[in-house]
């Protein structure tokens, strides 16, 4: 999920754009007015993981660092496998 996409902003948008983007969308698209209640949820969810300037630095740090976990799991996926097969 990309909050930003869904939100129709960039990345480099002020806090205050990110607000009026999803101020906009939630009133779109909000179900009390007839719309579509999983695209609000969606909108409201990429708003609670960018609306804050505190909520947007941790995801964008976790976006920074989140490949590392991957190369991790990968290297203990393959040696993992090696070492257990040569311990029985």
């Amino acid at each position: 999920m990309d909050p930003y996409k869904i939100l129709g902003v960039s990345n480099s948008s002020s806090q205050e754009e990110i607000k009026k983007a999803y101020r906009k969308l939630a009133s779109k698209h909000h179900p009390d007015r007839g719309g579509d209640e999983s695209k609000f949820k969606e909108i409201s969810q990429a708003y609670s993981i960018i609306g804050t300037a505190e909520k947007r630095n941790e995801y964008e740090t976790s976006q920074q660092f989140g490949h590392f976990g991957d190369i991790f799991d990968n290297f203990h996926n393959i040696f993992g496998s090696f070492f257990s097969e040569t311990q029985h």
